[in-house]
Parts: structure tokens; C-alpha cells; sequence
């Protein structure tokens, strides 16, 4: 498995990553009240900037990444005494059937077959469990330069579908944040982040 962020790893968090991780949290929490007795799932977790602002507020958390110096980054981190295993890999490579809470942000436009690993976080999920996710909606490339990735943000529309024709019930679905960024000089360009909520009912 090439680690594509491995170069990126340790000046991942950045002030403008920080900042972008506690409106997602912020808006998140409006929505989903945490239980200490939830099991979590962090998808695409990176260094932890999002799953390490709930930690205290629930049970334990599995986070999940590709890229194992990322993961490095993470468990450089305090965890308080708090329940966390990583894991370096996909989401496929996650097989226990014990998730009460999974969430990712700005990850999604990462995962190649997203109908099937939409199938699979249902696969691993309780009953009644909650799924968060935070992305961009559909834009033109630019925001990763034209470098060639999976998904040029998605269109919120047919994601909800793929979560309903998974077996989730999608609770909401709605744009909550705008990332301004200057891509050549003097330029700035709009992405719009959007943020899904689901449960397996």
C-alpha cells in the first residue's frame, strides 16, 4: 500500500486543518449526542485531529487510515487513558461488527468504490448506530490541484441515495461551511463542505 501523505504526515496539522476540524466537530455535535457507551470508527482518520476532540466523550475508538505515517503522527498524541487502536488500511480491512458511531471528515473523495464501502460500514455497524460524514460537494479538481483522485467532491443528492440503497436512513444532509483558498496568486476559490448524517435502522 503506497502512503500517499507520507511526506505530509508531520506538518499535517496545520492552524487552517485545526480550525476546519472544530466546525466539522461543532456542526456534528448539533446533531449527534455522544454516548460513553459508544464504540467509534474513524474513517480516513489522518492524525487524529477530528476523533481526538470526541475522545472524551465516548467509550472507545478504532482509527482507520491508510496511511501508516499519518497514523504515526496520531499516536504521538495523549490519548487521557482513553480506549484507542489504530488501524492502517481501508475500511474494508475493518471487520468486526461492533460500530455504534463512525464519522469522517474530508475523507470520502479518498475511497475509490464508495457504494461498496457505504455496503461494508453498514456490514460493521449496530444497530441504531450513527454515521457522520463531512466532505465537499462536487467542484472542478482544483482543490487537489488536478491531481488525480477518486471523486471530485459529490453531489449530495446521489450520495444520500447510495447510503438509502445501502440500508441506512439518512437523517440529514445539508452544506454547513465554506473553505476559501488562494490556488494561484491573487485567485481564491470557493469549496462548499457538506456534512451527512445516517443511522442504521
Amino acid at each position: 500500500m503506497n502512503d500517499n501523505f507520507a511526506h505530509r504526515a508531520t506538518d499535517w496539522d496545520s492552524p487552517e486543518k485545526i480550525i476546519m476540524t472544530k466546525i466539522f466537530v461543532a456542526e456534528m455535535l448539533k446533531h449527534v449526542s455522544l454516548q460513553k457507551s459508544w464504540r467509534a470508527l474513524e474513517i480516513g482518520a489522518g492524525t487524529g485531529l477530528v476523533g481526538m476532540q470526541v475522545l472524551s466523550e465516548i467509550g472507545s475508538i478504532v482509527f482507520e487510515d491508510t496511511s501508516e505515517a499519518m497514523l504515526a503522527v496520531l499516536k504521538q498524541k495523549s490519548t487521557n487513558g482513553a480506549l484507542v487502536e489504530t488501524l492502517h488500511g481501508e475500511i474494508f480491512d475493518y471487520q468486526q461488527q461492533d460500530i455504534d458511531f463512525a464519522f469522517s471528515c474530508m475523507a470520502f473523495h479518498h475511497i475509490p468504490d464508495i457504494d461498496t464501502a457505504i455496503k461494508h460500514l453498514f456490514a460493521v455497524c449496530n444497530l441504531g448506530a450513527t454515521v457522520v460524514v463531512g466532505d465537499l460537494l462536487s467542484e472542478d479538481g482544483s482543490f487537489h490541484r488536478f491531481e488525480p483522485i477518486p471523486h471530485k467532491g459529490f453531489d449530495l443528492n446521489e450520495l444520500s441515495l447510495k447510503f438509502v440503497n445501502a440500508g441506512f436512513k439518512v437523517e440529514l444532509a445539508v452544506p454547513y461551511h465554506v473553505l476559501r483558498r488562494e490556488r494561484t496568486p491573487g485567485v481564491f476559490t470557493d469549496y462548499t463542505q457538506f456534512i451527512l448524517v445516517a443511522r442504521k435502522v
